[in-house]
């Protein structure tokens, strides 16, 4: 079984113990509000697909009704890698299927929280690309599965340069760049952009605009922070 680089997990355990003051109490809170604005379980989890190709169990904070439809989700997704548009999330344009502060939740990524015990059982690690779905992954082309060569983060490269703004292969492309390169240096790098990213995105969400695409060409990304 792949097993996650030994330096990459010495960083996340060491991390996460470091922040337990930090990230315990916030996740206690999360509980409280969702348990107590919408009926139903508070953690929801999925099957993903980790590092290369081994399947697990995700965890996260419920943002979303109870028994909602999934199908728009993936045609939604499956629309983006046919087209090759921008991922504007489909809450970002108003998701009736969300909870009370689901669409905050989301922004701000505490719905990901509960991930941090897929970090502390191996499946994960605090940086890397995000973990797509079965599904999602059957609809890859050959060269779109060298994302899962890089264990799949919490946080990533792609996440704090464009995320939203970016199209699906320009993700990709993000991904397998920071898999070739990546390094302690690139990890702490993308976790200290990870925080002023959030308060960004929470902006956005708040002030119900929509991402708008950057000047600057995302196709060649930019170089990995740390790579030297």
């Amino acid at each position: 079984m792949d097993r996650i680089p030994g330096w990459k997990r010495a960083l996340d355990l060491s991390l996460v113990c470091l922040g337990l003051p930090l990230w315990l109490p916030v996740m206690v809170i999360v509980m409280v509000l969702i348990k107590v604005t919408s009926p139903g379980p508070v953690f929801f989890r999925q099957e993903r697909v980790g590092y290369r190709g081994r399947r697990f169990m995700l965890f996260k904070f419920r943002s979303m009704r109870v028994s909602v439809e999934t199908g728009s989700h993936e045609r939604y997704f499956h629309n983006l890698i046919e087209t090759d548009r921008p991922m504007t999330k489909l809450d970002l344009t108003g998701d009736p299927r969300l909870i009370p502060w689901g669409k905050i939740l989301r922004a701000s990524g505490l719905d990901e929280l509960p991930q941090i015990f897929n970090v502390l059982r191996g499946e994960m690690s605090l940086v890397g690309p995000r973990p797509c779905t079965p599904q999602e992954f059957e609809c890859y082309q050959s060269w779109h599965r060298g994302r899962v060569q890089a264990p799949p983060g919490l946080t990533g490269y792609w996440q704090v340069n464009g995320k939203n703004k970016t199209t699906f292969n320009e993700m990709v492309k993000m991904d397998i760049s920071y898999g070739e390169h990546m390094s302690i240096g690139s990890d702490l790098a993308i976790i200290a952009k990870t925080i002023p990213t959030l308060f960004g995105q929470i902006f956005e969400t708040w002030n119900g605009s929509r991402p708008t695409r950057p000047e600057t060409a995302l196709a060649q990304p930019a170089p990995i922070p740390g790579k030297g």
